[in-house]
């Protein structure tokens, strides 16, 4: 029973349509109002299914927003078949087949309706309706919030989906709405979705978060344009497209997204202009398969909470970056599969944890004109029919520029590769290339160094101020095939001062006889020289514990480390001396995890600690085999298994050192490999577990996740050594061993300006601890180097003095 009146205006020329009549219900007054009239509702619930057939206005009192309720106990609340206004009004549905708004004919405007409703959808919009809504909410946590559907569309402005049991919008079967400045959230489905050929959906100015699907999803065919829109806080994918969808973002922000930012797959094509992906958990950009293709301009794609690559591009897609970004990332760029592709153009790769482009099984990647800063390794090209080109492009402060491996054949042309900790260019195991007008600067390695009788090709290349030597190239061995090794023509290098020869050769040359900041420099070989066949190493003559153990007193500083290890060492000691008695020995599990931030040592005691055990009989060899999650994680299933068997395999009768091992457990699973790589490695410490020792290290909180969500793992370490920072007078005490190698002293002044230098540096993410002071004491060579340089006829104290004003400014 209807509760209140309706008054009715009558709008008609006669005199009788002029007055005024009072309706007991709604459906009374809808049957007497005529074209253009009035109905003003009086507060109350009114339990009528109404379908308003004329273009009537229909609101509630002035004044009282939300008075007027219209909620029958099943069917559809309010029908829609009209260019009427409709305003100011309670809707309230309860039947989950029916819509609670349904808007089936002409171009109505629906104003300040607030939709509260259990019912399959909150407002339904299909057919040849154009409705325009304004100010509207919904809330229906039992179906969709906005359906277009059928060929219907209209305009949404300011409106709110507060709450959808399935998708906040969906739109499908040809509709094609537009939202301006509506906010999507708190929906069990997709926040906005568009399916199905000639469907498409346009928003501006809107957003869409608290999703427990993805924040938008277009499949089907269906067509999606985003201009500043925000996608945020969903528990699936920011964005996702599939089956020949085509999404435009411009000006766009997805952002806080667990899993991938944005995935595609299926012959989908996105467009992204000026628009920022962050905070995501997988990847920010992922393609997949043939046909499918990203295109993205003046973006930037930054500051992964996760441990996967920014840009995944697999199985026969196209990604484009054009000026774009990418920044504070695990791994920048992953291009994998033949017929993959990836074209980068005059962008920024930098604050990369691991690889900045990585290449592999047969894709292509080419970059033109882009700047890589900051990463442990700028470009590496893996294995065969990986390559593509890199063309005028800079590599600044990585651990190695460029990696070619296993077959691959890139083309890198008037290419800088500038102070890179190892090499600038490293080739290796059957990997090729063509180096073009490269050149390498301040490498602390070698500026190229091709081994194994790489058939790589130099021409126009040149190296300055590299530490070891501008080139050096280590033969295959005595079976190499006839005319393996690199082509060098019209190379150069500041050691030598020697153009080399124009004609081609087949040579392997390095540098000619020359000294360098730090060390000397190889000699040159000709190309008429005998080749040159490396010795094999001599076996190292084994040391006794207690030579080891000295060596390891006399590091700076780890007092704790040293009194862990010496107890570890007297435990399996006595335990062997027991079992020579005939006596049980306690058993010691010699798995350790060393916690600590970089720079603090743990390398080199995971090197004594393997040797130690070697020199009481544990381990045959002792031998370091240093790995990270790029060494043991492969891109398809199983090749991860293969490669963590060959680190396991290369490490018998020694230390597996497995570094950031916190990055093989990331904290979703979901599509990666690190977690077969863990499994692997359990089964292969229980089935040879006398004859490796491995070792996981990394920063202290994430290997304390790594082993409470690993119990697997950690059952098999017997106890954590965490490696605390060095202080200021550690860190001075390194430099002056470093100072002492190289001949060098400390002037007066200079111990007590490093020790303030210490005190002072910042100790953020890029503060390496011993690292530091090495590269400190470096930095200092460098600048005494130029201050002696000015020195016609140095003395030995200006050769060998360091001074307070030769160190570094602060970073």
């Amino acid at each position: 029973m209807a509760q209140g009146t309706v008054q009715v205006t009558h709008t008609g020329t006669s005199r009788w349509r002029r007055r005024t009549g009072e309706y007991a219900s709604l459906a009374a007054a809808l049957e007497a109002a005529a074209e253009g009239d009035v109905l003003t509702v009086a507060p109350g619930t009114y339990r009528e299914n109404l379908v308003v057939a004329r273009s009537v206005t229909l609101r509630g009192p002035e004044g009282s927003p939300g008075s007027v309720r219209i909620a029958p106990l099943d069917g559809v609340p309010l029908t829609v078949r009209a260019s009427a206004i409709v305003q100011d009004l309670h809707v309230e549905g309860q039947d989950s087949a029916a819509p609670a708004l349904l808007v089936e004919d002409g171009a109505p405007e629906l104003t300040d309706l607030r939709i509260v409703t259990r019912s399959a959808s909150g407002i339904e919009v299909r057919g040849g309706a154009r409705p325009t809504v304004r100010r509207c909410t919904v809330d229906n946590p039992a179906g969709i919030g906005i359906a277009v559907l059928d060929g219907g569309g209209g305009v949404f402005e300011e409106c709110e989906v507060v709450s959808a049991g399935q998708a906040g919008v969906a739109v499908r079967d040809g509709g094609h709405p537009r939202l301006e400045r509506c906010r999507v959230h708190h929906a069990s489905g997709v926040g906005l979705s568009a399916t199905g050929e000639n469907s498409a959906l346009e928003a501006v100015g809107c957003e869409v978060y608290e999703t427990r699907g993805s924040g938008v999803q277009i499949t089907g065919r269906a067509t999606a344009h985003l201009t500043d829109c925000d996608v945020h806080r969903t528990t699936a994918d920011g964005v996702t497209l599939d089956t020949d969808a085509v999404l435009t973002l411009a000006d766009c922000r997805i952002h806080d997204i667990p899993e991938n930012a944005v995935d595609l797959r299926s012959r989908s094509v996105l467009t992204l202009t000026r628009t920022t992906v962050s905070k995501f958990g997988r990847n920010g950009l992922s393609v997949w398969d043939p046909g499918t293709r990203v295109d993205a301009n003046q973006c930037e794609i930054f500051d992964s909470t996760g441990d996967y690559p920014a840009v995944w591009v697999s199985d026969g897609a196209t990604a484009v970056l054009d000026s774009c970004r990418v920044h504070d990332v695990p791994d920048a760029l992953f291009v994998l599969d033949r017929g993959s592709r990836a074209d980068v153009v005059d962008s920024d790769i930098s604050q990369v944890r691991n690889t900045a482009v990585s290449v592999s099984d047969g894709a292509t990647a080419q970059l033109d004109d882009c700047r890589i800063r900051d990463a442990a390794t700028g470009a590496w090209f893996r294995d065969h029919g990986s390559g593509g080109t890199l063309n005028n492009c800079t590599v600044d402060a990585t651990q190695t520029g460029v990696i070619v491996t296993k077959g691959a054949d890139p083309t890198i042309e008037r290419c800088t590769v500038d102070s890179p900790a190892e090499a600038g260019f490293y080739v290796s195991a059957g990997g090729r290339g063509t180096f073009l007008s490269c050149r390498v600067t301040g490498s602390g390695g070698y500026g190229f160094h091709v081994i194994d009788g790489c058939r790589t090709t130099l021409k126009k290349c040149r190296t300055e101020r590299c530490a070891r030597g501008g080139y050096e190239f280590a033969d295959a061995g005595p079976d190499a095939a006839p005319g393996t090794g690199p082509v060098v023509e019209d190379c150069t290098s500041d050691e030598s001062g020697l153009k080399q020869p124009t004609v081609r050769e087949t040579a392997v040359e390095t540098a000619s006889q020359s000294t360098s900041v730090l060390g000397a420099i190889p000699s040159q070989r000709t190309a008429d020289q005998d080749p040159l066949i490396t010795p094999a190493e001599p076996e190292k003559e084994s040391r006794s514990s207690k030579a080891v153990l000295g060596e390891l007193d006399a590091l700076v500083g780890l007092d704790s480390v040293k009194r862990e290890v010496r107890a570890l060492t007297d435990m399996i000691e006595v335990g062997r001396r027991r079992q020579q008695a005939g006596l049980k020995a306690a058993s010691v599990k010699r798995h350790l995890v060393f916690t600590g931030s970089p720079g603090t040592g743990k390398t080199t005691v995971a090197r004594l600690y393997g040797e130690i055990l070697a020199s009481l009989g544990v381990l045959e060899k002792g031998h370091l085999v240093e790995v990270s999650r790029v060494d043991l994680v492969g891109e398809h299933i199983g090749s991860t298994a293969i490669r963590t068997q060959e680190a396991f395999d290369k490490a018998r009768g020694g230390v597996l050192f497995i570094d950031e091992a916190y990055a093989l457990s990331p904290e979703d699973s979901g599509r990666d490999f690190g977690k077969e790589a863990i499994d692997t490695l359990v089964k292969l410490m229980e089935d040879h577990r006398d004859a490796v020792v491995v070792i996981v290290a990394g920063y202290t909180a994430e290997m304390e996740r790594f082993l409470s969500v690993n119990p697997g793992v950690a059952s098999r370490f017997s106890r954590t050594i965490t490696f605390s920072d060095y202080n200021p007078e550690e860190l001075l005490s390194i430099v002056e061993q470093q100072a002492e190698e190289h001949e060098y002293r400390l002037a007066e002044g200079a111990s007590e300006g490093l020790t303030k230098y210490f005190t002072a540096i910042p100790k953020g993410a890029a503060f390496g601890n011993g690292r530091t002071a090495r590269q400190t004491f470096e930095a200092m060579v460098e600048r005494h180097a130029s201050r002696v340089a000015q020195v016609e006829e140095p003395s030995t104290d200006d050769l060998t003095l360091l001074y307070a004003e030769d160190l570094p400014e602060l970073p």
